[in-house]
């Protein structure tokens, strides 16, 4: 098994962060302009939505961490998608892990490059200064 890990300051309480990767509207604001909210799970959908990841929340404890299971998507089928929030004074550490991949493919490598620039993105939401999300709904934003 292959995990992806990274890990990032915020300058923000936990409380703010979460709301930014424990909902749909959340993760609207950093990482997919397509979501939805099918059947108690979340659906990202990327490149005109011939790309769908579905989300289903496994774990969750506000302001402390979140972990998702992905339940489509060729690779993403059974991994996991989780955050850990550790306060640290006026800061909050992030710790991110996509993990249980079943190889570290060329895919792979290449979403670990992706999730670096969501976790910028997502700092910045958390911080106020929004750069909205990393994939619309018909392209991708650099």
């Amino acid at each position: 098994m292959a995990d992806i890990q990274h890990s990032i300051p915020i300058a923000a309480k936990p409380e703010a962060i979460y709301p930014l990767i424990a909902t749909a509207q959340g993760l609207a604001q950093w990482w997919a302009e397509d979501v939805t909210e099918p059947a108690g799970a979340v659906e990202l959908g990327f490149f005109k939505r011939t790309t769908v990841y579905r989300l289903r929340l496994n774990a969750d404890e506000p302001g402390v961490r979140t972990e998702w299971t992905c339940e489509t998507g060729a690779e993403w089928t059974g991994t996991r998608i989780a955050f850990r929030l550790e306060p640290r004074g006026a800061t909050t550490q992030l710790y991110f892990t996509h993990g249980d991949w079943a190889a570290a493919t060329e895919y792979f490598v290449g979403c670990n490059t992706t999730w670096g620039e969501l976790m910028f993105r997502l700092k910045a939401a958390a911080e106020g200064k929004p750069r909205g999300p990393l994939f619309l709904a018909n392209e991708l934003v650099y």
